[in-house]
């Protein structure tokens, strides 16, 4: 079992993400008050999947373990006091741990081993991942200004995760719809850094692992 989990973490990553992006947007289309509930916990739920899938040292899964604890304590204590300082506390740890999580991916993905079909796999949660740490950005952003974006009702965090995610996915993707648009210098840098990034990787990252995976296949066949 722990072999089959290794040979296919990215799997398990990849399940986490969509999940964790799927429940805010079904907290935003229910408009229920347990919204920070629900976001909060499939926060720490995504998270310890990250925390799983990169065991390669003990001293990099006990630091994970580190930050993982310490979000669970943040998410317990800002449910029960709900103050402003922990709700950027909150996005900080969250950003910090995609970025990392992002990291130790792109190691794995690209500097271990021959291409298989788990880092193709492992290729799809860095792009998602890229997405959440742009989102976490534009909502530290939101928080500390509120009309950094054109289109977005200045809500708590959690009550604008999946709009901003949108906005994120939209960007990265350079789709571009302009229901919601950035307002302020910042946002405006970080929206075409966002869309750069976006395009770099598709055309160079993804297109580069598929056709190493396809040459080895073309290798073995011969």
């Amino acid at each position: 079992m722990k072999h089959i989990y290794e040979k296919n973490n990215f799997i398990f990553l990849l399940f986490g993400l969509v999940f964790f992006l799927f429940l805010g947007a079904i907290v935003e289309q229910m408009q229920t008050d347990i919204g920070q509930v629900v976001v909060t916990s499939s926060t720490v739920v995504m998270l310890a999947l990250g925390v799983l899938s990169f065991k390669e040292t003990r001293h990099r899964f006990w630091g994970a373990i580190v930050v993982l604890a310490a979000m669970f304590a943040v998410v317990v204590i800002s449910l029960i006091l709900k103050t402003s300082g922990l709700r950027y506390t909150h996005l900080m740890l969250m950003l910090g741990f995609f970025i990392w999580t992002t990291w130790l991916a792109a190691r794995q993905v690209l500097f271990t081993g021959s291409i298989d079909d788990n880092k193709i796999v492992g290729a799809i949660c860095i792009y998602l991942l890229l997405g959440l740490i742009w989102t976490m950005m534009y909502l530290l952003i939101a928080e500390v200004v509120p009309d950094a974006f054109n289109g977005l009702q200045q809500a708590p965090w959690y009550d604008n995760f999946s709009e901003l995610s949108y906005y994120s996915f939209a960007t990265l993707t350079t789709l571009g719809y302009g229901d919601i648009t950035p307002n302020l210098p910042v946002s405006q840098f970080l929206a075409y850094m966002e869309a750069v990034v976006g395009v770099l990787y598709i055309a160079i990252l993804v297109a580069s692992l598929i056709g190493v995976r396809m040459s080895t296949l073309n290798s073995n066949g011969e």
